[in-house]
């Protein structure tokens, strides 16, 4: 278990803004990951107690973001039953993965997993555009549903044990059900990245590696983030945005490749 310890001051302020800072980020452009997993680990939380707190506390703020988006579902229930499921799956065995890693091993993997995360956010477009090129080249029926089933595992599996840049890989795989609205697609990344990572909470809870004074100091500044940002998000472009979250995910993969 982890011995409960009052934060200082200053930790407390560079969580909770971070945190504000995410979560408008994951609510405009996705990439808040990027900025409150570092700054755990500038606050001196052990890596593995780092990422299963962060996940905690982006799992409370995204809460709000899939039940605003729930009237945008649109797809078949056995389906979604089916994908939801799967998520479920797939994020307990990450998790489970990620207790049975040792503290070294994940601390040497930390560069890797931002290094592919990094790369995942910023050719995101592009990825997801190819995915939705090829489902056009073929119908959505025709897609097996069992290649949805096990990329979503792999996806969730992912999503369990690290988890930045979940909901870009999550909106290509979408891409093969032939879905064309944004906001549709944006509906099921809220509700699988929630099954993913509400899951991934349990084995956490068990092991005692979730740092509860963080997780609930991020969860409210998360959340305030996000809630906010969908004022005036209207009033900022995404691409900048983007390109923003590009530069300090790379400032912070190089930075762990230095220093890890």
């Amino acid at each position: 278990m982890i011995d409960p310890q009052n934060l200082p001051l200053l930790h407390s302020l560079l969580l909770f803004t971070t945190a504000f800072i995410a979560g408008g980020l994951n609510a405009v452009a996705g990439g808040g990951s990027f900025i409150t997993f570092p700054a755990l680990i500038f606050t001196g939380v052990p890596p593995i107690i780092a990422n299963a707190t962060n996940n905690t506390a982006i799992w409370v703020a995204a809460l709000a973001t899939a039940g605003a988006y729930r009237k945008d579902l649109g797809i078949k229930r056995q389906v979604f039953l089916l994908l939801c499921g799967i998520s479920f799956l797939g994020g307990i065995i990450g998790s489970l993965a990620l207790l049975y890693t040792s503290a070294d091993v994940f601390k040497k993997l930390i560069p890797y997993l931002l290094l592919s995360a990094t790369l995942i956010f910023t050719f995101g477009d592009a990825i997801r555009g190819w995915f939705q090129l090829q489902s056009q080249k073929s119908k959505p029926e025709s897609v097996p549903i069992v290649n949805l089933a096990l990329a979503q595992l792999a996806i969730a599996i992912y999503g369990g044990f690290f988890g930045a840049g979940l909901g870009i890989l999550m909106l290509a795989t979408l891409s093969f059900l032939g879905i064309k609205s944004i906001h549709t697609m944006n509906a099921f990344k809220a509700f699988l990245g929630s099954c993913v990572n509400g899951i991934a909470i349990i084995p956490f809870i068990f092991a005692g590696v979730i740092a509860w004074q963080q997780a609930i100091l991020m969860a409210v500044g998360g959340s305030l983030g996000g809630y906010l940002s969908a004022h005036y998000a209207r009033k900022f472009k995404p691409q900048l945005i983007r390109k923003f979250v590009i530069f300090v995910a790379f400032s912070m993969t190089i930075y762990f490749f230095v220093h890890g």
